[in-house]
Order: structure tokens, then sequence, then C-alpha cells
């Protein structure tokens, strides 16, 4: 790949890996919903979705993504118009998502979870033609649609048609924008971020191949198909390699893992806090299973995570680094070399990463990068620089190998008494006790108008916070140690796994 230099700019080395070239974009079908047609045409009996005990068909998901196109159609869906469904993963969701593809409308995916106030703000902002819910597979996606007044399709309900949206202009390429997806807010408000088919293609297509995915694979589908991550690597990776997508509605550590014991899957991607809680739940003793891919992303991955993972497994837990606005991949540990290390791996083939000084902030490009923000040319030209690069807004470094670090969000530094504090090493710290399961630290004002470090720590054990300031005497110097530490029950999570430090802050 190219690498750019010049003044403030470090450049990484070329990625190597050796099995993956790099994903030639012009390969790539036009739209996501070409993944399910070319799955049935290659093997149309073999299993795509698998739901509750039911399993689909390559062959049958096809025949429903066409059956929900046509529904659409009715409704009067055209090319352009945001469709907004209201869902947790499901097999009617999968094939809604195809479909409303299939007809150059943006999908719009929510996870039904949301408050009713988050889903009226996401509404307002899109402007859907039609609103629709899954309610055969979730209970707050039921609750949403009675509450707007929603009427029975079949296993959907359906709000009513806005007659006055007009729909986008429709690109007949790949640049055309396949889904709109809404961050989850973390350090502020919530931002719709537009993909394209040519995003998610090749993000799909090369999650698949440095996972080394095969049409014999059983993925777990338990990340949220309305993230990012549960979408492009999960979603659709796994079916752009013929595999198998084992759905659950939402992450329960006991389900989980009773699906790992049983030897249900082969692969297993998840969020950090994910693993913590399968961990909590196994206890000390190692699980035997038939998986031979174990992968972590979405957030910050602890080392001490990492380790007791590998040990309960028996697998090297890989890592990554996206987000949203990069459809999510940028970086990813190699599936032939892991790495023991913080590392989030080299960037994956096709996509370029710099280091921005003074503030070391990340910027990245390549096909997976946004289109921009949605009806946001402010924040989009804040994030989108000249030659089509992305401002991540994260703090990196980068080995001598290429490999990335990273040392966490320009936005979270803390500053006190002149010195920069990560919370993402704080935190580390903090995890790295037996007795703490996970924790958020966020800056917060203190009387003298500096900042205080706070730490939020979810615990797995009995413990005080003298034990834990002592525990970080050690590990931490005084400036970065915690001025308050507060135990919580739970921390506040959206439901991709990801903690909501916005709402500690």
């Amino acid at each position: 790949m190219v690498l750019p230099t010049g003044p403030g700019l470090a450049a990484a080395p070329a990625s190597r890996y050796k099995a993956c070239p790099m994903i030639d974009p012009a390969t790539l079908p036009r739209r996501i919903s070409d993944i399910v047609r070319l799955g049935a045409a290659r093997a149309p009996g073999a299993p795509a979705l698998a739901e509750a005990g039911r399993t689909w068909t390559y062959a049958e998901l096809e025949r429903e993504t066409r059956r929900h196109a046509a529904l659409l159609r009715e409704l009067g869906v055209r090319p352009g118009d945001r469709v907004m469904l209201v869902s947790e993963n499901c097999a009617a969701q999968v094939a809604l998502l195809f479909a409303v593809a299939s007809l150059d409308a943006w999908s719009v995916n929510v996870n039904a979870r949301l408050s009713e106030g988050e889903m009226a703000a996401i509404r307002t902002h899109c402007t859907p033609r039609v609103v629709l819910y899954t309610t055969a597979a979730s209970k707050d996606a039921l609750a949403h649609a009675r509450r707007a007044g929603a009427v029975v399709l079949g296993e959907l309900m359906a709000g009513p048609l806005d007659p006055d949206t007009l729909p986008e202009p429709v690109r007949r390429d790949g640049a055309q924008v396949a889904a709109l997806v809404y961050t989850s807010g973390t350090t502020g408000q919530p931002k719709g971020v537009m993909l394209s088919h040519a995003n998610l293609l090749f993000v799909a297509a090369t999650s698949s191949t440095l996972r080394g995915l095969l049409p014999s694979d059983r993925a777990s589908g338990v990340l949220p198909i309305s993230h990012v991550y549960g979408l492009a690597s999960v979603m659709l990776g796994t079916l752009y390699a013929g595999a198998c997508l084992q759905l659950m509605p939402r992450f329960s550590a006991e389900a989980l893992l009773a699906q790992i014991r049983a030897g249900i899957l082969t692969i297993v991607q998840g969020v950090p806090a994910m693993y913590a809680r399968l961990l909590a739940f196994a206890g000390s003793e190692p699980v035997a299973s038939c998986l031979r891919f174990c992968y972590a992303g979405g957030s910050p991955l602890d080392p001490a995570l990492k380790r007791a993972v590998e040990r309960m497994f028996g697998l090297p837990l890989h890592n990554g680094y996206g987000l949203t606005e990069s459809g999510p991949t940028v970086s990813q540990t190699r599936l032939d070399a892991p790495r023991g290390d913080t590392s989030v791996g080299q960037a994956i083939p096709g996509v370029e990463v710099r280091i921005v000084e003074p503030t070391g902030e990340l910027w990245v490009r390549g096909p997976n990068v946004m289109a921009g923000y949605y009806r946001d040319p402010v924040q989009t030209a804040a994030a989108l620089r000249p030659g089509g690069w992305l401002a991540t807004g994260d703090v990196a470094t980068l080995g001598a190998d290429g490999a990335l670090f990273i040392a966490g969000r320009l936005k979270e530094l803390i500053i006190r008494s002149g010195f920069k504090i990560y919370p993402l090493e704080v935190e580390s710290a903090l995890n790295s006790h037996p007795a703490v399961l996970q924790s958020a630290v966020v800056g917060r004002p203190a009387a003298d108008g500096e900042e205080e470090v706070a730490a939020f720590v979810e615990i797995s054990a009995e413990v005080d916070p003298a034990a834990l300031q002592e525990w970080l005497r050690t590990r931490l110097a005084p400036y970065k140690r915690p001025s308050r530490i507060v135990f919580m029950d739970a921390l506040p999570a959206a439901p991709s796994g990801k903690i909501l430090k916005s709402r500690l802050a």
C-alpha cells in the first residue's frame, strides 16, 4: 500500500498479511444483498442462519429477502428512502436488511433496547419513509411498535408511511449508501454514519478472509447487528464466506457458553465486556469446545482479560481496532501470528494509517471510510480531511512492524496538574486486580479548576477502595491514581456492550 509522509506525519510500514492480499473493490458485488444471491446460487442447501432451533438455508434466505423486498415496495418504499428497522438479532431482521439494500434504499437499523427518547431522536433526524418492528423476536420492539400505533404485517409491525419525506439521490455503483448507522454516543450526541455498499462489502470480504472463515464454520451471532461490528464484520463477513450465523437476540453468558460447550460454534467474536461475563460465569476451569478462532473488538482489550480468556479456551484471543466511521475494521492481529502484547495488529490490507503530530491522532484512509455524517456537514468536514483521510479522534503509536497501539480517545484525555492521563492506562491497572470485572475512568471537574480522575468499578469479589488504591500504588504514578473509586452493580453500556462513559462523566 502507498504510505504518506510529510511534516508531522508518521507512516506505518507495509502490512504483512501473506495469506490475504488486498481485496480489490472492483471485484466485489454492487450491493450487499448480492451476498445472499450469490450464496444461494453457489450452495442453495447450505445453512445460512440458525435461530432458536431452526435453520434457514441460503436459498430460503434469498426467498425471504425477495418476499420482504416485495412487501417494502407495496408499502411505498422507493430508492433513496430511509427505512428504519427496530429490532434485535433475528432472521427477519437479516432478510429485511438485504431487502432494503436490494431496493437501493437505506437501512437505519436501530436496537430495540434503546429508550423511547433515543428512538425518537434518531427517527426525527433520519426522517424514515417507514419504521418496521421485528416484534416476534423482541419484546422491546413490540413495546415501541405499540407506542407508535404500528399495524401487524405477519411477523412484523409497520408504522405509518411518511408521505412528506424525500428520497436521497441514488447512485448506480458501490458508492450508494447502504446503511445509516448511528453511533452509540459514548462521548457525545449520536451521529448518523453513512456507509456505502462498497464500504461494507470491502470490510465483509476482508474480515472473512483474515479470519479464515470457511463454509463449514458456525459463527456466533450474538453481537447486535444494529452495531457496525455486528453488521459488517460478523453478519456480512460470515455470510460472505458462505458460513452459518448462529443468531441470538441478545447476549447471555449462560446461553453462549452452552453453545460453545455443546460444540455448536467454531467462531466467536465479541466485545471485551462479553468475554469478562463469560469468564465470571464459567469460573476458572478450562472450557472444552470446537472453537478454532476467538476475536475481540469494539473497545480496548485489557491484557489480563486477554490472558484469562486464552486460558479458558486454550486459543489465542485475537484483537483488532475500528470505529463506525471506518466500517468498522482498521486493523487486526494476524491469524497466523497471534500477539501477546496490547497491540490491535497491523492495518488490514488496502487500508493506510498515519499518526499526526503533535497530538498523536490516528488518521485512516481506504475503501472502508464512510461517506460522511448524514445531514451534518460541519462534523463531516471535521472528520474527513483532504486526501480522503479520516481523523479518528484516537491517539495511537506504531510499533516497528507497523502494529498499532491505541492509547485512548483525544476527547477522554484528562489533564491533572499539567500531566496528561489516558483513562485506558488507569483502567488496565484497575482491571488487573483479580476482584475487578471491568472499570471505566473519566475526568470530572474539581474544585481547583482542574480535573479529578474518577473510577467506576464493577467487581466480581469483595474488595474495598483502600485495597484498590494500594494495588494501584505500585502500578501508577500518583497523579494517575483515581481521586474517587465508585463501585457499581453494572456499568452503563450500549447494546453492543461498549461502556457509555458519557453517562458517568
